[in-house]
């Protein structure tokens, strides 16, 4: 079997997209050592994240030469069993199209993006979710929110749950506040949130909610420390936290790289994610992993992501957001019972366990295609 897979989001810092498909081709190569694996990367030295077994083909970082022109042109010339996609596949495509889609919320949640940005996923998701043969989501809150969104067969969609690395672990509390002192200069007790800076990750409404748990616990010492990219929306978020009464507390990383994730997470004393729209919410799984307490939304798919292992919140409501901080950061028994119950859910998820799926989908797909094949030739021989 020959399998080509869109792989241009790795290097291009697109986050949860990208740890999806790195960890995928790394656990493809883990699982199967029959079949020829082509992946499409854009960005130089994405190569260096690709499985040394597999074959590696550039494509334009430009979406519209890449889904326009590059992989129609690569696809035809390599003549897979399949091409997989992550939300949007190219405009022409030969070979059936296996489409990994997270989640939907720029139709449930709309008023999260920019309005192009939902005009043009509208389009292009639709477009992609009609023609491939099989769809792949990490939840099954998103395969609810997909089958409804478009009409589609259930039976067409599969969940394969995301997970987190081995190299998200519980790290000595002193190793990792010193890295993390050196990296980023920060000192002291901090919370942390981990999420591209844009309004669905709810950054703003914790910057608030955080602001008032020190003005009702002032005895508190902590700093807010908010990692991730930046993105159209980071303005707004920075003036947040300029506005704020507790400015000098509030840092932000910017973007940083997995390699350093764990000691910010293990450094930290509450891990909170506030988001309002989830189709999974991978970084919950890797505070777990890193043996942090976890407040979290319950909104969408991230109550079937924590399962009892973290403190849930409305994420609107910034009462419950400052109690389940508060609960967190001053019961150190209930922050150690939380720190358990995460470890063990966090287990629970393993990137082998997707890839396995995955690989499974794309068997199916590709022996489907073979028996049809073997028809046309028959029928053709028989006229």
């Amino acid at each position: 079997m020959r399998f080509c897979i869109d792989a241009h989001a790795i290097g291009r810092k697109l986050t949860g997209n990208e740890v999806y498909i790195r960890n995928l081709l790394s656990g493809f190569a883990a699982l199967d050592d029959k079949s020829e694996f082509i992946a499409y990367v854009s960005e130089r030295g994405a190569e260096e994240s690709i499985p040394d077994r597999f074959t590696v083909r550039r494509v334009s970082a430009n979406p519209f030469v890449r889904l326009g022109f590059d992989l129609i042109r690569r696809v035809a010339q390599d003549r897979p069993d399949l091409l997989h996609v992550q939300y949007t596949a190219p405009i022409a495509c030969h070979v059936p199209v296996v489409a990994s889609v997270h989640d939907v919320s720029f139709l449930e949640a709309p008023q999260f993006f920019p309005p192009a940005r939902v005009a043009q996923l509208r389009i292009t998701v639709k477009r992609t979710v009609q023609r491939a043969v099989r769809i792949l989501t990490p939840s099954e809150f998103s395969k609810q929110a997909i089958a409804r969104a478009y009409g589609t067969d259930p039976d067409r969609i599969t969940v394969t749950p995301n997970a987190v690395s081995g190299q998200f672990r519980p790290i000595a509390r002193e190793v990792a506040q010193a890295r993390v002192r050196e990296r980023f200069g920060i000192g002291g007790p901090y919370v942390l949130m981990v999420g591209d800076l844009q309004p669905r990750k709810n950054q703003v409404g914790l910057i608030e909610a955080f602001e008032a748990l020190l003005r009702e616990h002032p005895q508190l010492t902590h700093r807010l420390v908010l990692a991730g990219k930046h993105s159209w929306y980071w303005s707004q978020v920075r003036r947040a936290a300029e506005r704020s009464a507790i400015a000098d507390r509030i840092l932000f990383t910017g973007f940083v790289p997995d390699a350093q994730l764990p000691d910010l997470y293990s450094a930290c004393d509450l891990f909170v994610f506030p988001s309002f729209y989830e189709g999974f919410g991978i970084p919950i799984l890797e505070a777990m992993a890193c043996g942090r307490a976890v407040a979290c939304s319950n909104s969408t798919a991230i109550p079937e992501v924590a399962d009892g292992a973290a403190i849930v919140f409305d994420p609107a409501s910034q009462a419950e957001m400052v109690r389940a901080m508060r609960d967190i950061l001053l019961d150190a028994e209930l922050r150690q019972r939380m720190e358990r119950l995460g470890i063990a859910r966090a287990a629970s998820f393993e990137w082998r366990d997707a890839s396995q799926k995955t690989l499974a989908v794309y068997y199916e797909v590709a022996e489907a295609r073979a028996r049809a094949q073997s028809r046309e030739r028959v029928a053709s021989i028989g006229h």
